[in-house]
Formats: structure tokens, sequence, C-alpha cells
């Protein structure tokens, strides 16, 4: 299926040499705009896959303005044309996060490219976007639920509780270990917390939570996870509180 796309640009020969690169090039131009207004109607009518969009275009609205606006609104993404480079005009286009930038005039094989980064990148966000939105309406269930889902090569695995070992802090990671997997992640031990049941996990190290039923043995100030072969510190401030749930003959 062509790629659509949006070209707004306010000189007319201008705009039609950019439409007979995106055509020669496999895409479909769904309309075009010379100002900024214009240009929001046009992508609210044909929503359009990705916007070229001028910086210096006429009317109220600068081509930076009308691309913000396009972003927010409908979440396409834009690729800046222009034939400006000072580095005022760099900066304030930055602030908009654009998904390209080409100088004119431009090569063909630049556009191309330049498309096809900006079509891929944007999917990816997307991806990320809907991902994220999963793992938050997650993040709301009860710290009694027996399972977690975790994402592990680009995929949320779901794990049940009571096959994780325990949960390592590791920098700006955590680390959750199962018999079989060790599952890295970006979170926190408050994160991590929540939404282990209390029931049966126990904080005992600053970077360390345990599956209380998966201890064998405690020696000395470690317990031993004997089925994986791993022994783990208890830390001073945590000696109470692990004390009180364990039952010493």
């Amino acid at each position: 299926m062509a790629i659509n796309i949006l070209v707004v640009e306010d000189e007319s020969i201008v705009r039609k040499d950019i439409e007979r690169s995106l055509e020669k090039l496999g895409y479909h131009v769904v309309g075009h705009a010379d100002n900024g207004e214009r240009a929001l109607e046009v992508a609210r009518e044909t929503k359009p896959d990705l916007a070229l969009m001028d910086i210096q275009i006429k009317g109220n609205m600068s081509g930076i303005e009308t691309a913000e606006a396009i972003k927010q609104e409908m979440d396409i993404p834009v690729i800046y044309l222009t034939a400006y480079a000072d580095e005022p005009t760099l900066n304030k286009a930055k602030l908009t996060e654009p998904h390209g930038y080409i100088l004119k005039p431009f090569k063909e094989v630049d556009l191309h490219t330049t498309i096809e980064m900006a079509i891929h990148k944007h999917g990816k966000e997307r991806e990320v976007k809907v991902e994220n939105e999963l793992l938050k309406s997650l993040t709301n269930f009860k710290s009694s639920a027996n399972y977690l889902f975790i994402k592990h090569q680009s995929k949320l695995v779901k794990v049940n509780t009571a096959d994780v070992y325990y949960v390592e802090a590791l920098k700006d990671y955590m680390q959750i270990v199962t018999a079989d997997v060790k599952y890295t992640i970006h979170a926190t031990m408050k994160d991590i917390e929540r939404k282990l049941p209390k029931s049966v996990f126990q904080r005992l190290h600053r970077s360390f939570i345990v599956n209380m039923d998966k201890i064998s043995a405690i020696s000395g100030s470690d317990v031993i996870l004997a089925d994986i072969q791993k022994e783990i510190p208890v830390g001073g401030n945590y000696r109470d509180e692990f004390g009180e749930r364990i039952n010493i003959l």
C-alpha cells in the first residue's frame, strides 16, 4: 500500500516539483496546502501517513507551528523540507521533534530515505505507546494478583509470581529471576514491591526482594535458595521485619 503524503509548500512551482518526485518514488500525494490553516484542514480530511512541511509558509501560522499542531492533534509524523539551515531556525524546528529534515534543493534518494526512516520510526513509536498504555493499565491490579506481565523479547510475557525466586536491582534495571529465565526490565524496587503479593514476597535488602516460599535455609545473615543455588544477604534495615515473618523453633 502506498504511503499517503501531505505536501505543505507555498511556492507552486516547488510544490509541483516535490509532488512529481514523490509520485516517481511510489508515494501518493493526498493533498497540498500553502498555509498552516489550510494544512490543518487537509490533514483532518485526508489523514495522511506523513506531512512534508516547508518551514517558511504564508499565513498566520509558521511551518513549525503547523507541524506542532498536526503532530499533537493527529499524531502524524512531519518532515521539514526547507532552504533555511540557519542555527535559530534549526533550534526552533528541533523543539517540535520532527521525524526528518531535508534541505532544498534535495535529491530524490534523500527524500526517499528520509520518508522511509520517518515512517519506520513513527511506527515503532506507536508500538511503544500502545505497549506503555497496556502496561499502565496493568499497574492498577491488586498486589494480591498471582501474575505479572513482563516485557521480554518484544512481547509481554505472563509470569506467575509463584515462579519468581527473587528480584534484584542492577543500577538502572531490575532483574526478575525464575528457575529458567532472568527478565531484565526498566523499573524501580518500589514499582516491583507494589506489584508483588505481600503475603509471599519480602524485601530483604536494598537490592533484593525474595519469594519466601523459595527459601530453603538461612545461614548467618544470608538466605539460601537451594533450587537455583543462590545466596541472598539480609540487610540490617530489613532483619527485624524478616525475623517477624519466619517461624523459628
